[in-house]
């Protein structure tokens, strides 16, 4: 029997009042919203959202993304109703070493499936999310997968952010009937009403992009019960509920006037008076806000002995396909457990003196026969960025066909990053994704947001300098790598380092780096690869110290008179350089540093015996100097960098133009000695 819509509204009551109360004891905040979703959420929880309450990891579990951060007092509130954040907690927002935090963080234990906070993200997150499910209904035959329904909860704010449109479009080409996402569409934002800033018809624009649209009192918990149900029985598209919805639901003013539909409330606490009528209003005590009432434990303990029922069938049907499925259920097993796969790399045959690029694309092509849960995507350069070496392997995932494993995300580089944390998120994918490395611009807000949920994502960035040559300066990554190897120096709340940055020296090099992006289990990792070929490393070459992050290239000389330091491409120029050095009697070591951040991981006596104080130093970087001056102090040499914009040419005149040669390294170290 359905829950009566009287307990249901008195539940929702209840959250508003948490969710008050907690801003209020916290003096920060965003209650308004959060009173007006508190119907949908209290819904959803109470009668649709399946999830084991023993087992919060299940993987066959419907999963909720919020995309709004700052309503997180209603998400914790709801999640205080289920038993996963106490009232003592739930008092305790925004406060020092509280789990209560002032936007969400990623903790499934807890029932929060997402970190959020940049507005349009979240939903994002959703569309990957259900992308993965359909993914390794695919792979693996799993009936679970195919009975899973990612919900995801957007804002006017989330809307108004371009990716919403990527994540939308994402959505309606793959036809992703498995996701539900509901629009508070409460017509308020944080300095302004809605329609300062925004006349455009959602609900159309949505219809659009193939969506089916719902459109309902977003506060009626029998409109809301009915539209869930219609969007369950949505097949071969996604569906919107879009729910016209009062900011700041229930409150007073001090005088006892509304305080609905107030951008007041947005972001800040009721205060005084108003949050004392506001409590009243909605049947709680002012002086004890944090209870639940009786109704509402009695509606939650019924649903969670429904849950039951509901989890013993599908572990059944689970275990049936386990049974009939041993070697698959073993796999799925290790997937989300997060295991690194078992890759034989003797398969990658390496071209001599290749792009780092296309030695890229033979690893993904190993990987693609070898990885079975592994996604590879490409912002419409798979042909270029050569994730290609992955697709030739398998196909591009469509509308009715999830059994390819490529993502063809178009161009829309935020919206592809974003999708492939969904995936991670989700569980049981290993997500890659490549385009320009120039382009990585527009996925800095994803690749911080996949750091500090310690997702193992790979970002694949090919073109990764000048030498990019033609294409010209908007082309031609300069700063680029000095803003991603800040996050190698950022440590995550675990106290590592936050993402592994990889820039390989060659081929060989480049399979060492692939090999250490695939042992990575525990943050991103960031590959930065050539367009153009690159002179291999000398023959003898331990290509498996690039584990250490940096170290002494073959053939370096002994008892060095200076020490030539670079990664990627520039290592080989100064293999050059050395050759035209030591003619004139200068004795060098080449060390290569695929990545500073492994480098500074080692022991203080192995970086000592790679870069021993006292002896000269020159670097060599296509990037900013400031890439490798934490390598080569001022006081022990220099740094030959990049220091403006690109410009249009071969790659080889500017090479020659801006000192990128042998002949250059030869006098500048000339000069310093």
């Amino acid at each position: 029997m359905a829950n009566s819509i009287e307990v249901l509204n008195h539940a929702a009551d209840n959250i508003r009042i948490l969710a008050a109360a907690s801003v209020e004891k916290a003096k920060s905040g965003h209650p308004g919203g959060a009173m007006g979703g508190a119907d949908f959420i209290n819904v959803l929880y109470s009668e649709y959202l399946n999830y084991d309450p023993q087992n919060p990891t299940w993987v066959g579990r419907d999963r909720f993304y919020l995309d709004p951060g700052h309503m997180a007092p209603m998400l914790y509130s709801q999640l205080a109703l289920i038993g996963k954040y106490s009232l003592e907690e739930l008092a305790q927002l925004r406060q020092w070493g509280s789990p209560t935090t002032g936007h969400p963080e990623f903790e499934v234990a807890r029932g929060v499936e997402n970190t959020s906070g940049p507005l349009g993200q979240g939903h994002t997150f959703a569309v990957g999310a259900a992308i993965a499910a359909k993914f390794l209904a695919a792979q693996t035959g799993n009936p679970t997968f195919a009975k899973e329904t990612i919900y995801a909860y957007i804002s006017d704010g989330g809307v108004q952010e371009e990716i919403s449109q990527g994540a939308a479009r994402v959505a309606g080409v793959l036809g992703l009937d498995n996701l539900i996402m509901f629009y508070d569409s409460n017509d308020i934002q944080l300095s302004t009403e809605t329609a300062e800033v925004m006349n455009e018809d959602t609900a159309a624009k949505y219809r659009a992009l193939g969506w089916e649209v719902i459109e309902i009192n977003g506060n009626d918990a029998a409109e809301i019960r009915k539209a869930i149900e219609a969007a369950k029985a949505v097949v071969g598209k996604p569906t919107l509920i879009i729910g016209k919805c009062i900011m700041g639901k229930g409150a007073l003013k001090a005088d006892g006037s509304s305080y609905e539909r107030n951008c007041k409330t947005h972001g800040a606490p009721l205060g005084g008076d108003a949050f004392t009528n506001t409590v009243k209003n909605l049947g709680g005590d002012p002086e004890n806000p944090f209870q639940i009432f009786d109704d509402v434990k009695e509606l939650y303990a019924k649903r969670a002995e429904e849950l039951k029922a509901i989890c013993a069938a599908r572990y059944a049907e689970e275990a049936e396909w386990a049974a009939a499925n041993p070697e698959k259920a073993a796999a799925q097993a290790d997937w989300f457990a997060n295991k690194a796969p078992q890759i034989d790399w003797s398969k990658v045959e390496q071209k001599a003196n290749d792009a780092t690029r296309n030695a890229s694309a033979a690893c993904l092509s190993a990987l693609a026969e070898q990885v079975p849960n592994m996604i590879c995507a490409s912002a419409d350069l798979s042909n270029s960025d050569k994730t290609d070496g992955f697709l030739k392997k398998t196909k591009a995932m469509t509308k009715d066909d999830f059994s390819g494993a490529f993502f063809q995300a178009g161009v829309a580089e935020l919206t592809m990053a974003c999708c492939c944390i969904g995936m991670a998120l989700h569980g049981g994918v290993i997500p890659a994704c490549g385009t320009f490395f120039v382009f990585s611009d527009y996925m800095k807000p994803a690749v911080r947001m996949a750091a500090l949920m310690e997702l193992p994502v790979k970002f694949i960035w090919t073109h990764d300098a000048f030498r990019v040559g033609e294409d010209g300066p908007t082309h031609e990554p300069v700063e680029q790598e000095a803003q991603i190897r800040l996050m190698e120096k950022l440590k995550n709340h675990k106290g590592h380092n936050s993402t592994l940055v990889l820039r390989p020296a060659d081929a060989k090099e480049t399979t060492e780096a692939w090999a250490l992006a695939m042992a990575n289990t525990a943050t991103p990792t960031a590959l930065i690869l050539s367009r153009q070929n690159i002179t291999d490393l000398p023959e003898g070459n331990d290509y498996s110290q690039a584990a250490k992050g940096a170290y002494i290239v073959a053939g370096s000389d002994e008892n060095a008179d200076v020490i030539l330091v670079a990664s990627g491409s520039e290592v080989s120029t100064l293999v050059a350089g050395a050759e035209l050095l030591r003619k004139d009697g200068v004795k060098c070591r080449i060390v290569s540093v695929p990545s500073e951040g492994l480098f500074r991981s080692q022991c203080a006596c192995y970086q000592e015996e790679v870069l021993p104080a006292g002896v000269k130093k020159f670097g060599l970087t296509a990037g900013l100097p400031v890439n490798l001056q934490g390598l080569v102090p001022v006081h022990e040499g220099k740094v030959w960098g990049l220091e403006s914009f690109g410009f249009s040419a071969p790659y080889k005149v500017l090479d020659e133009k801006l000192g990128f040669t042998a002949e250059n390294v030869y006098n500048q170290v000339k000069a310093m000695l």
